[in-house]
């Protein structure tokens, strides 16, 4: 069994509404001291809306890091005191516009392991109502309604390059073919 490496102290070197950077000193297997760097969050929370025709809603934004355009998943932070299902439930009504009748957890996933401490959760939103979409002053979105050969083909050509939009996606993909869906679970 590998040993479990422990942590002796966490200190906050920077901190903005989505995230702290931080700096734990922790023991390594041998037991000397060592430092980790890490970005912490609450969470996020990812929704796949699917229409009763099975075609997927995708929001198309553009990401500054990258500076070029994304094609993504409904999905963002979650806010202090929120569960997963809220986050999901308000990140589909702001970004997208659509209120859920049902939202089905199918997973979740650490997007990047070795700096960051983030859970993503992942559901699939089925009875969809249009409404208005609320996005915050740093947000545009396009809505780009796909089947799922579509979505496949923009994601073999590397249109979608959204690490956590794949990790959905993945996620979906073993739902949706899956005999038994309820053995999903999301935490």
């Amino acid at each position: 069994m590998l040993k479990r490496l422990r942590r002796l102290s966490t200190e906050i070197l920077h901190k903005n509404p989505w995230w702290e950077y931080r700096r734990d000193e922790y023991l390594h297997p041998n037991d000397s001291k060592g430092e980790f760097f890490y970005a912490h969050t609450r969470g996020a929370a990812f929704v796949i809306p699917e229409f009763e025709d099975g075609r997927l809603l995708m929001l198309r934004q553009f990401r500054y890091l990258n500076q070029k355009e994304s094609l993504e998943f409904v999905g963002g932070g979650m806010k202090a005191g929120q569960s997963p299902q809220e986050a999901a439930k308000a990140e589909l009504l702001e970004e997208a516009g659509y209120i859920v009748e049902e939202l089905i957890p199918i997973g979740w996933f650490n997007p990047m392991n070795g700096a960051s401490d983030e859970e993503c959760y992942v559901f699939v939103a089925q009875g969809l109502t249009a409404s208005v979409a609320r996005p915050e002053v740093s947000e545009e979105f396009e809505q780009v309604i796909l089947n799922v050969a579509e979505l496949d083909g923009l994601i073999a050509s590397g249109e979608i390059w959204d690490g956590m939009t794949l990790a959905a996606y993945g996620l979906y993909g073993a739902w949706s073919r899956s005999i038994n869906k309820s053995r999903f679970h999301p935490y």
